[in-house]
């Protein structure tokens, strides 16, 4: 889905007042499931989630928390559901990133699993069952914040500076995936990624809340890059894709966005070829687009990537200590 433009402003618009009595059920319905416990893993557990419905910054911070632990000795793997792909109710299994596809993993799942072991499956308790058999000595998870099937030993809520939570509000009406103040109760410590008022308002709300807010930034790693792009994403927020090749001085001849994991077909990049041809740029997308393309038309194409860079990553690693230490 496209996010609407009304559920980034605060106040709430008209039209998101409207809804909030319908947001209110759906937060309520989430809040009760956030209450539940979860299974215990037998391995340390560290659950990452964003506040809002995608574009917060998960996959980067999961994938840094994945190469500290590595350095200090741990063999973390990645459990989730990978959202997006095919034949969802398939048993967890490891992804092969030479074999498997993002039809069959799910774009961000296939990300996780160039850096580190990744298990998909809607079940993660027997995802970690199976990565516990492969040798994992910790688990990390991208998205299992909200739906609590596994019991963390360090829950974070990664927030996007720009964003923060939106104006606020549950679907249909707002972006959270369920009310902050409970989100919040549900978390150890708040990763805030760049800067923005509405982002230095959850994190606001999470100090008065007593958890150690962490701060951090989404840097682009070294890439050929052209001097002309036509920049194209379907993810959940990108004019952020747009603006960090701006500042880092390409002229963007044009911009198409599309929806959030969004499959592009054959005729579409044919498109986008045809239309860079006639500006006389290049195509240039993000990694998470990339890895729904094809071999063929990935190589024909720039991409973009990203990695998280913590202000200072002892507070992390200290949070990380302990977790390994309570499982």
């Amino acid at each position: 889905m496209r996010a609407p433009d009304f559920w980034r402003r605060a106040p709430a618009s008209p039209l998101a007042r409207a809804l909030a009595p319908l947001g209110a059920l759906y937060g309520a319905a989430a809040s009760a499931r956030m209450r539940r416990r979860g299974a215990r893993a037998d391995l340390p557990t560290i659950v990452i989630g964003g506040p809002t419905l995608g574009g917060d910054g998960k996959t980067p911070a999961a994938l840094a928390i994945a190469a500290l632990l590595a350095e200090m000795g741990e063999r973390p793997f990645f459990v989730t559901r990978g959202y997006g792909r095919r034949n969802a109710r398939r048993a967890p299994f490891l992804i092969d990133p030479g074999i498997h596809d993002a039809r069959e993993t799910g774009d961000e799942a296939l990300l996780l699993a160039r850096c580190a072991p990744t298990i998909v499956g809607a079940d993660r308790v027997a995802g970690a069952r199976r990565a516990r058999a492969l040798g994992a000595t910790a688990l990390v998870l991208d998205d299992g914040l909200q739906s609590r099937r596994l019991e963390p030993d360090l829950a974070l809520m990664v927030v996007d500076g720009a964003y923060g939570a939106g104006n606020g509000l549950c679907p249909p009406a707002g972006p959270l995936r369920a009310p902050l103040p409970g989100q919040l109760a549900a978390v150890d410590a708040l990763v805030l990624i760049g800067e923005g008022a509405a982002g230095e308002a959850v994190a606001a709300h999470a100090s008065a809340a007593g958890k150690p807010v962490l701060r951090a930034s989404v840097a682009p790693l070294p890439a050929r890059l052209p001097q002309r792009a036509l920049a194209f994403a379907g993810i959940a927020r990108p004019e952020k894709f747009f603006a960090t090749l701006e500042a880092l001085g390409l002229e963007i001849m044009g911009r198409k966005s599309f929806a959030d994991h969004h499959a592009f077909t054959a005729r579409e990049l044919a498109a986008l070829e045809r239309e860079a041809a006639r500006l006389r740029a290049t195509l240039v997308t993000t990694e998470k687009d990339a890895a729904r393309l094809s071999p063929d038309m990935a190589a024909r194409l720039d991409v973009l990537p990203i990695r998280l860079v913590l202000e200072r990553d002892e507070p992390l690693r200290a949070l990380l200590r302990r977790a390994l230490t309570r499982s």
